[in-house]
This record gives structure tokens, sequence and C-alpha cells, in this order.
């Protein structure tokens, strides 16, 4: 057994309510220099919708992530033997029109322009040519366009879809919508990591982040067509690949990362897991309606004596190991099983995982008040507006059981906070509704507590950093600060 620990996401979808504070606080902080124009380490989409980049999910396209293959896995972009055909071009990577082209306004011409009948105009100016162009697209473009014959029906999660579910998805009475907020999932199985040529990338052994060594870097972009969530982007300007670091530096001295911390719905959660990564390899190759249980199962307790003892002889803290008895993540993945990863059969093990939402009832108004589809308080999850197999699709690797075991137990702590709260539901219903649910009223509540009044030290558990026992301890701090950072301002170099 080799226990590690690892800094795990939770994001509860039910909560969130689209405001793009997250993405506005990363970009402010992290992506605000030339040639990261249109990087959005963090950025929030719209379901149904084809994401950033367009149709991030379509790998038939990208060959992102891992696939299996002579009873093994290996990664779909690239290998052993096609690293040298497409090592200065990756004919599945993502073009500038499938993010955007950063523009900029010709303020002068609005500020300066002489006086006319007109109202003065400024235009829009390419952030790379400086030429006027002629703006077609852009982050976040297809926000709230829950119905749209653009994006919402090009959603590649559609696809197992019968003809008659994706009209009810798109029907005026039952159009519906859900914000689905994204950052790198720091897998644990990373294929960015596998991919580069240089060695740049790699994963934190304390903490698990994965990172880019810049004065490595040297501009392959393998990393930007491995990664199935394209969340590694190049720098245009500097010729290094970039991505979210998980604000390292801001969780070192027990802060949390900008956008957990800017969050407005308080969906956003933070963890330390320890998990087995001896099993990497053997969970990552097992077949595709396992990967969910076979992720969990590289999930250790940390209260288990055996596991405790394990994780010190590979140097684990005490510290860490006291903040995964306390980690919300291990709640909501391995104890309460409602947070699900995303696309789990890119085989990359996510450490992101995500609260599948609840759907809105179906109603419509008449004279006297609103007539619903069920006379029940809360409608069944099996004749929710969203489509379980699109849910499946996204969270489940395609297993419908997974996601309404999740939406069950969530609909199931409603039942059970009305009956407490407001009393027009009877305690016996609710109970019932906890015993379906595989929920006892410990956990609801426990649920409740952790959902709907959690501080910033209940969703954030950040361990201690121990940075005196890095490498870095030995250094001239004034000299080595010098050397961290994104400074970089010359291209990229042969040789290491």
């Amino acid at each position: 057994m080799n226990v590690r620990s690892q800094l795990s996401m939770i994001f509860h979808l039910d909560k969130c309510i689209g405001c793009h504070t997250c993405s506005i606080a990363c970009k402010n902080i992290w992506t605000d220099r030339k040639g990261t124009d249109y990087m959005w380490w963090n950025n929030v989409e719209t379901k149904p919708g084809t994401g950033f980049p367009s149709k991030w999910e379509d790998q038939e396209k990208y060959k992102g992530g891992w696939e299996k293959h002579n009873g093994t896995i290996r990664l779909k972009s690239t290998g052993k033997a096609r690293i040298i055909p497409n090592i200065f071009h990756n004919p599945n990577m993502p073009s500038m029109d499938d993010y955007y082209e950063p523009w900029t306004y010709d303020y002068q011409n609005l500020f300066n322009a002489p006086e006319g009948p007109d109202q003065p105009t400024a235009r829009p100016i390419s952030m790379i040519t400086g030429d006027y162009i002629d703006v077609e697209s852009g982050p976040n473009w297809d926000d709230d366009l829950g119905g749209s014959s653009i994006y919402a029906k090009n959603d590649p999660n559609l696809e197992g879809l019968s003809e008659e579910q994706r009209q009810q998805l798109f029907a005026i009475e039952q159009l519906v919508f859900f914000y689905f907020p994204r950052i790198c999932n720091h897998c644990m199985n990373p294929a960015c990591v596998a991919s580069c040529p240089s060695g740049a990338l790699y994963k934190r052994g304390e903490d698990g982040v994965v990172l880019v060594d810049q004065k490595r870097c040297r501009a392959w972009r393998s990393c930007v067509a491995a990664c199935p969530y394209k969340k590694v982007y190049y720098n245009w300007f500097t010729g290094k690949s970039e991505k979210c670091i998980l604000c390292f530096p801001r969780v070192e001295t027990g802060q949390a990362p900008a956008c957990f911390h800017s969050c407005v719905g308080r969906i956003r959660y933070l963890g330390v897991i320890l998990y087995d990564a001896d099993r990497i390899e053997e969970v990552s190759n097992l077949p595709q309606e396992e990967l969910i249980e076979g992720q969990r199962s590289l999930i250790l307790d940390p209260s288990d004596p055996h596991v405790i003892e394990e994780a010190r002889k590979n140097g684990i803290a005490e510290s860490t190991i006291k903040s995964a008895q306390n980690s919300p993540s291990y709640k909501f993945i391995k104890e309460w099983k409602i947070a699900l990863p995303p696309h789990i059969e890119y085989r990359t093990l996510p450490n992101l995982f995500y609260v599948p939402p609840m759907s809105p009832v179906i109603a419509e108004q008449k004279a006297g008040g609103l007539d619903s589809i069920t006379e029940d308080l809360f409608h069944d999850i099996s004749s929710s507006r969203i489509p379980m197999k699109f849910l499946a699709n996204l969270f489940g690797g395609g297993q419908e059981g997974k996601v309404s075991y999740a939406l069950r137990k969530q609909k199931a702590v409603r039942w059970y906070r009305r009956a407490v709260t407001v009393g027009d539901v009877s305690m016996e219903l609710a109970e019932r509704m906890l015993k379906e649910a595989n929920c006892t009223i410990e956990e609801a509540q426990e649920i409740y507590e952790l959902t709907s009044l959690c501080t910033f030290e209940d969703r954030f558990v950040i361990p201690p950093a121990h940075r005196e026992e890095a490498v870095e301890a030995l250094k001239d701090p004034l000299e080595h600060k010098q050397s961290t950072g994104f400074g970089f301002l010359t291209g990229p170099k042969r040789g290491m």
C-alpha cells in the first residue's frame, strides 16, 4: 500500500447560481498577462451546451484522455510510436476558433470622435493581430442558452438519448439548464503529465496538485491535446503551457483558492483524501461501468489504524492525517456517495467531484395557482426535467444508477428537513423516504448542515503545508523567490 495525500474538490451544482464570480477572481489573479488573454482556468458553462473550448467533451475530435488497448491503457492523443510525427503539430489540438480570439476595443475612436449626428462606437480589435475583427464567440458565449439549437442541441452528452427525450428536453414547458463550473481536476492519473515529452508537468507529492515547470516546458503542447477536459493552455507570448495551480501559494498559507473563497453560492468544498497510489493503474484499466466504484475504493479510510500507520511510513504528517479525518471531500465521495466525477470514462481519475443538480418541478400557471405534474411536494426523480441519461453521461460514466442514488438521497434530505422545519410533511413519510434512499436521520442532518449552514472552516479543511520539509527550504529565500512565478519573457530553447 502506497498511501498518498491529495487535495480533493467538491462542487455542489444544486447551489451554483451562475454568477461567474469564481471566473473573475481567477482571471484577475492569474491570467491577466499577455498571452493569457483567452485562458480561463476557471469557467462556468451552461448545460446542455458545448462548453469551452467548443465541444471539449467530443473525444472523437480531440482524442483526450486514456483508452483501453491490448489489456492495458494508453493515451489517445500520443504515444511512443506517435510522438515524433506529431511533435511539432498535433492534429487533435483545439484551434483558436474552438476557444475565441481575444479582443479589446478601439476606445480612442469612441473618446475622441468628432461631434456628429451618430453615436460613436468602439470597434473590437484583436489582441493578437491588432486588426479589426467581427466578434463571433467568446468565453461563456452560450450562457443561459439552455434551449439553443446552436449550443444546447450540440452537447455531446445528448448521445444515447432517444428522439423523444431530446424533443422533451427542448420543449418550452420542460426547458431546463444548469451551471457547470470547471477547473483543472488535478487527476490521480493525469494524461497531461504522461504526455509531456519534456517532463515539464508533474504532480506534487505532498498534495497532488498538478503543475507545469515553466523552465522545462518546450512548447510541444502535447499536454493540451492529452487533457480531455482541456484545462491546459498554451501561452502564445511566452511559448509555455499554463494551467490552474489550485492557488497553491494561498493553500500553503491555509487559505482557500481564490475561486473557492469568492464563491457566492458556497458550492465549493476542499479537503484532503488519502489514496493508494499502487492501485492507480489497476483501477484506471477497469471496465467503464466499474470505474466509479473503483475510484472510490482507491480512497482510504483516514481513521483506519492500518491506513494511518502506512501513511506515517510514507512521510505523511500527522496534521494531514487529521485533516483527512475531518475532510468534507471524504464525506461527499466515500461516506454519502453523492459526489460523482466528471467523465470518469476518460480514465484520468479526476479529483474534482460534483453533486448533481436537482431539476425544478414541471408545472404550468393556471387561474388560482400552479398545476404541477405531481401531487407530491417534491416530484419523483424519474420524472426530472433533465433526462437521467444526460446526467449519467456527464457524471456517471453512463451508469444512471449512480446519479439516481445521489439525487434520491438529496431529495430524501429535503423531505426530512421539510418535516422538521415546516411540519406539513409527516415524519413517518420523511423517514420512509430516507430509508428508501439508504440514508439515516443522522446522515441526513450531517448533509443538511454541511450544505446549508456551512462555514469557511467546514468547507475548507486545509492541512499545514510543512514547507520546512521541501527542497526549497535549503535555498536562500531572497534568491529562491526570484525563480518562482510567471516571469518568463523568452521563447523555448533547445535542450534541458
